[in-house]
């Protein structure tokens, strides 16, 4: 049996690839993907569509898949980048194969390689500056410039290597540059730069070495020591290509992988490049990378995102050659999709306001049973007291009702006058309204009907439902309502404007004098609700004994589109 015949049919062109590499033998018929993050910040959404690409494939065809950090820029690299990495592709629920890798571990290896492309005329060490280089280079529509230097022999290319490795030279005094064509149309192919001098520290190898290998000639030398037969990337390296199977072509490696290009992912109103979100971490624009603002893997964790969402989310936008920016809201439906029907209810007042049952004794307290999902009796239920003191949303009552645009909006919440029904308990009336000395409302004073309990009231009717909170019986709260980053949906579009001019003021807004139901009062962190008429809800990390810290993970419906609109 093929490694497919078990599987469904291609969903999409890589698969499609594999099936044909598998039906004609190719690579012997074996499947080895590789997910080689650089562990120079933390993964965002990108990332995540990558992760599932390289790993599903592995799966879906019985093949095997590598974890390996492609650590060649060590100014840049932190062992902090890497514990996050090794902990987002855990909680996305995928596993690599054998122990984690890195190119670092290839540096001796890569060394040799380098040294063989000098002895085969394919290699020369450079004395120009890496602007002159750049000049030298030439453009597009402008042919580029020998080096002077690139005639040097073998011998003295050698001699000049090795003591660049030895650490004789200052940094940026001498590149090793690979021969190649300075008038190739492809400008990778124009004498690319294959090692510098780095006199910096490694994470991995410490002070070894003070040359590194560049990232294009490290990459695809590691995926062929590795057996890797799909090499997938996004389409930014489709112009690399040529000289990945240039170095794959001259040099002595093990196996030859081919490389394959697909269309990353872009969402709108973020931005997905490590540099910027780097500096939106360094410019404290945020609280650090697992901001729940920010795209990355970390981020979308703590602001209540689960594995299963995001898994689903990349299936939906799929794999293709096509790039696009693909809208937010599609991601915030594949959360809502999950939360609806995986995560208990619960009542939590944001922006409270006070309301007295006057007809009820102070001490009194009367507990409901309420079921903590409304179509899933396996969740069970939850209990919620009410006493006299209660608590509800500000927005939740006026003084006078507006007049109704049409039958279907109608006010439906509180008014002076007028009756509510409390979610899963009595039906109250608001019978005066109690102010401070500005003119604010501060307190409501309602009478409730003992009758109504668990039946609808007779001889008037009820505006709707809301949702409350005892005050006695309910647990301080900060939450924190998080909404999209920026204002504009591609603030990085227009290179004339920084895209920080574009960051969304209301992006966080914090109320820190919330309440919310008592059980949730030992919930650890990342633990999700839906909060009742309001949107859906996580525990998060900065919680302690004396306040819940809950984050908005998402509101019930797509009130961002229809503010736009």
């Amino acid at each position: 049996m093929s490694k497919n015949e078990s599987n469904q049919k291609p969903t999409n062109f890589i698969h499609q690839i594999i099936e044909d590499d598998i039906q004609n033998n190719v690579h012997g018929g074996d499947v080895v993907m590789r997910f080689p993050p650089e562990p120079n910040g933390y993964l965002h959404i990108g990332h995540a569509k990558a992760i599932c690409l390289n790993f599903g494939t592995a799966e879906k065809y019985k093949g095997i898949c590598h974890l390996r950090f492609d650590d060649t820029n060590p100014e840049k690299e932190s062992q902090e980048y890497i514990d996050s990495i090794i902990s987002d592709i855990n909680w996305l629920g995928y596993q690599w194969t054998g122990e984690i890798r890195y190119t670092s571990s290839y540096f001796d290896q890569l060394y040799s390689w380098a040294k063989h492309l000098i002895s085969e005329g394919h290699a020369y060490v450079c004395d120009l500056s890496a602007e002159t280089a750049r000049e030298y280079r030439g453009g597009f529509n402008q042919p580029g410039t020998d080096s002077p230097f690139r005639n040097r022999s073998v011998e003295e290319n050698l001699s000049l290597f090795e003591r660049m490795k030895n650490g004789e030279f200052k940094e940026g005094a001498c590149s090793l540059r690979a021969k190649i064509d300075m008038n190739a149309a492809n400008m990778n192919l124009r004498d690319p730069m294959l090692y510098r001098i780095l006199h910096t520290s490694h994470h991995q190898t410490g002070d070894k070495w003070c040359i590194y290998p560049n990232y294009d000639f490290a990459h695809g030398q590691s995926d062929s020591i590795e057996g890797v037969t799909h090499s997938l990337c996004t389409l930014e390296f489709e112009d690399h290509r040529p000289l990945y199977d240039w170095f794959i072509e001259n040099l002595p490696v093990p196996s030859k992988p081919k490389q394959y290009e697909f269309s990353r992912l872009e969402l709108n109103y973020t931005i997905t490049s490590k540099r910027k979100l780097k500096q939106l971490v360094d410019d404290q624009v945020v609280t650090g990378w697992n901001d729940p603002r920010l795209p990355t893997i970390s981020g979308l964790r703590r602001r209540g995102y689960t594995a299963a969402s995001l898994r689903h989310f990349c299936d939906m936008i799929g794999v293709t050659r096509s790039n696009g920016i693909v809208d937010m809201g599609m991601l915030e439906a594949a959360i809502r999709d999950d939360l609806d029907s995986t995560v208990p209810r619960a009542m939590c007042v944001t922006r409270p306001l006070k309301v007295t049952l006057t007809n009820m004794e102070a001490g009194v307290e009367e507990w409901f049973e309420l079921p903590a999902h409304p179509k899933d009796e396996s969740m069970g239920t939850r209990r919620v007291g009410l006493t006299r003191n209660l608590l509800i949303e500000q927005e939740d009552f006026v003084e006078v009702k507006p007049p109704a645009k049409n039958k279907h909006e109608k006010w439906k919440r509180l008014a002076l006058g007028d009756a509510v029904r409390l979610r899963g308990a009595y039906v109250i009336t608001c019978n005066e309204v109690i102010k401070d000395a500005t003119g604010e409302i501060i307190e409501l004073l309602c009478t409730y009907d003992p009758a109504t309990k668990g039946s609808n009231p007779e001889g008037y009717k009820p505006n709707g439902v809301i949702h409350w909170v005892s005050e006695e019986l309910s647990l301080p709260c900060e939450v924190r309502l998080y909404d999209r980053l920026f204002t504009e949906a591609n603030p990085d579009g227009d290179k004339e404007r920084n895209f920080m001019d574009c960051l969304n003021p209301d992006s966080l807004v914090v109320l820190p004098d919330a309440r919310v139901e008592v059980g949730l009062k030992d919930a650890p962190a990342e633990t999700r609700y839906q909060f009742e008429r309001t949107g859906y809800f996580c525990i998060d990390k900065d919680s302690n004994a004396d306040k819940l810290v809950i984050n908005r993970t998402v509101t019930l419906r797509d009130s961002w589109a229809k503010a736009k609109n």
